[in-house]
Formats: structure tokens, sequence, C-alpha cells
């Protein structure tokens, strides 16, 4: 195996080809396990396991079942930080693959056993050139990033200091089963996610009978006009070119056709593409729907609350990617993503602290075509091993990239 070349090394690749197969095992045993939210102690014993004989310093979490492992290069220099989520989602499996999940109700049907197995390839190929490693690598590998905030409860915990100075820079690769081919890296400088919130609203009003509607006062109605008004808002108040995404998913009010009901309650996601505009959407939401309930004689109280902050890679950082994928994986390799995808990321707290770069990689299996196969979370997503090898050079090119630069 090589030990030293030009960084970013143009052997990682096939190194990390030769160890495909048994990054593939890892990830089918992860996949057959599947654990849900901060607490995954099957997973953290099985990425102890993988971490074994590659002298690292192993910490795990006081909170939440995290694992931290800080890989220290022969000569000094500074610390970045590879990330890989651990946590899979309270989904039931369809995908037919032949190691799918033994417990009905959880999957992962987001990829993150992929991110640990790819994690681990990194950290092998960095652990074979660490006589010329100048600084140390910080392997953060949390639970609970499927909306349970795992990345800040690491972050409480010390992670970006892990190595004895805070890292320099960040970086973490997320697979997808569509949208891009198979080994194909995507990414770009500014908004890369959303944030996402979540909203609830309470209108109170008066119930009575449907036959007399004077006589009541009817929170449905009013109800109906602040979720019409919501999209108002955000066409009117908002850049267009910033723009701000309610979707209600969810309005309950009453059990009888013919009784008005005493109140009416909505719930929403709140997506923005700035941290701008996730500053000022929730008093901007809240007032649209207590002066429109005000103006009916009715009250409208509102639960307001924060999820992931906006995914936001450096531009500098994007430009590392670009020239490592092209330089580790090849000229075609790299594909500069034309706009931010609208789900969220916790990842996003880490890159609020240092520069970095949140990298998407194409798992998109052979045959399926990217525009139609099964996303993300669906239970039919099917995810491809050859990604497992891509993940671990880019990552490891990143790092020695980084590290390289002092």
């Amino acid at each position: 195996m090589t030990t030293t070349g030009p960084v970013p090394d143009p052997a990682l690749l096939a190194e990390a080809e030769a160890m495909a197969a048994d990054l593939a095992d890892l990830r089918h045993d992860l996949h057959r396990v599947p654990e849900v939210g901060l607490d995954l102690p099957l997973t953290q014993a099985r990425v102890l396991a993988a971490l074994e004989g590659l002298d690292v310093e192993v910490t795990t979490g006081r909170t939440v079942s995290s694992v931290v492992a800080v890989l220290r290069g022969g000569r000094p220099g500074p610390a970045v930080l590879l990330r890989a989520d651990m946590d899979a989602l309270p989904v039931t499996e369809e995908s037919g693959e032949p190691f799918t999940s033994e417990h009905p109700g959880r999957m992962h049907a987001c990829g993150h056993d992929l991110h640990v197995a790819g994690l681990v390839g990194a950290a092998r190929l960095l652990a074979a050139r660490r006589a010329g490693l100048a600084g140390s690598v910080v392997l953060m590998l949390q639970p609970g990033e499927e909306g349970q905030h795992g990345a800040r409860a690491m972050l409480g915990e010390g992670v970006l200091d892990a190595a004895g100075e805070r890292v320099v820079a960040a970086y973490a690769v997320h697979v997808v089963s569509s949208l891009v081919p198979l080994r194909v890296v995507t990414a770009r400088a500014g908004t890369a996610m959303a944030a996402s919130d979540r909203m609830t609203v309470t209108v109170r009003g008066r119930g009575g009978h449907g036959s007399m509607p004077h006589l009541a006062a009817d929170p449905v109605n009013v109800a109906a006009e602040i979720v019409l008004a919501f999209q108002s808002v955000v066409t009117r108040q908002f850049d267009a070119h910033d723009p701000v995404v309610v979707s209600v998913g969810h309005i309950r009010a009453g059990e009888a056709e013919n009784v008005i009901p005493a109140e009416a309650v909505l719930a929403a996601t709140v997506r923005t593409f700035s941290p701008e505009q996730h500053a000022v959407v929730p008093d901007r939401l809240a007032r649209a729907a207590e002066h429109i309930a005000a103006a009916h004689g009715l009250v409208a109280e509102v639960s307001y609350v924060r999820g992931y902050p906006v995914t936001v890679n450096d531009a500098a950082e994007v430009d590392r990617v670009a020239r490592v994928a092209a330089t580790v994986l090849g000229p075609d390799a790299y594909v500069p993503a034309s706009r931010p995808v609208s789900g969220a990321e916790d990842f996003s707290y880490v890159l609020e602290e240092v520069p970095g770069a949140f990298v998407f990689v194409g798992a998109t299996p052979p045959g399926a075509d990217p525009a139609t196969a099964p996303y993300n979370h669906a239970p039919t997503a099917r995810f491809d091993d050859g990604a497992l090898p891509v993940s671990a050079a880019l990552l490891a090119g990143l790092a020695l990239d980084r590290l390289a630069a002092g």
C-alpha cells in the first residue's frame, strides 16, 4: 500500500477499491441491525470493532452513543474533521436487499450505513499514510441526525477540539439513492441544504351548531384563511431568489359535519435557504396568523420550533472538493450542484463553527434511472455499494489536501 505521494494522492481510489468488499460487509452488518435516535449501542459497538488496530484515540459520548477517534499524523500540523452519521429511520424496509433490516419498523433508508463504512475506509487510508501526515484527523461518528440534533450534542461534548486544538475544516459526504448517477460527486458553494422548522397554530373560537354559525366563532374558516395567508406571506414578504417554503401537512378540527368546533389546529414545516430568512420567518408567520384570527374576534396561538439551521458550504472548500475529486476519482467525477437540496441536515451545526463542505455522492443502483429511482427515506430505497470506495477515497483525499495546506 502506498504511504507517500502527491496530495491529493491518485492512488487512494485503487486502495479503497481493494478494501471495497470489507467495507461492504461492514455496511451490510449495520444495515441488518438499524437503530434509531441518540442511543445506538449495537451500532456503536460495531463501529468500535471496525476501528480496532488503527492506532486511533477513541472516546465515546457521555450523553449519546457517539464515537470520536483522533488519528495523529507523524508530523505537527492542524486538525481536520471527517463526519459520518450512524442512525436509521423508523421505516419498515421494502427494498428487497438480501441484507435487509432484521427489525421491522427500522431501516437505514437514508444511507447512513454507507456513511459509516465510507468513513472507516477513509480512516484506513489515512492510517496507512500516518508518517507523512502533517496534523490530525478527527473522525466524528454521530447518532441522532434524523431530527434529534446529534451533531449539536457532540459539539457540546467538544468534538471540534478532540485533537487538542480546534479543527480548521470539516467534511461530510451523503449518499443519494437517486437524482445523481452512481459514483458522481456533487456540491455547491453557499447554501447546500435548507433549514427546516416546525410550526403549530391553534385557532381558538367558540363552538356551536352548524345551522347557526352566527352564534359561534368558527375557527375552521379562520384556520383556512391562515393557510392561504401563509402562501401570500412567503411570496410577498420574502425575496423570490431567497425563498421560504411553508407546507401545511396537517389540519385537525371537529368530529361531526354539523358541529362547529371550538378550535382548529394546523401544523406545518417551514424551510428557508439563508440564515437571514431563517432569522425572521417565525415572527412574520406568527404575525399573520395572530392578526387574521384577531380580525375575526378569535385567538391564534403559535408554537414555532427551530429545527436544523441552513447548511452553508465554504466556497474555498467546495473548490477543494472539485479539485480533489478530479484528481482522486477522475476528471468527470465531480459535477457542480446547480441548486440547494430542500431537505435539512444537522452537519449544519458543524459548518456554523468551522469552514467545510457537505458533499453528495451518487449511490443509484446500476440500471436504475436517477430521475425515477426511489429517493432517500423511501422504504424501497436502495443504495449501491459502489459508492463506498468513492466516499472513502474522497474523504481521505480532502483530509490530506487540507492538512498539506497547513
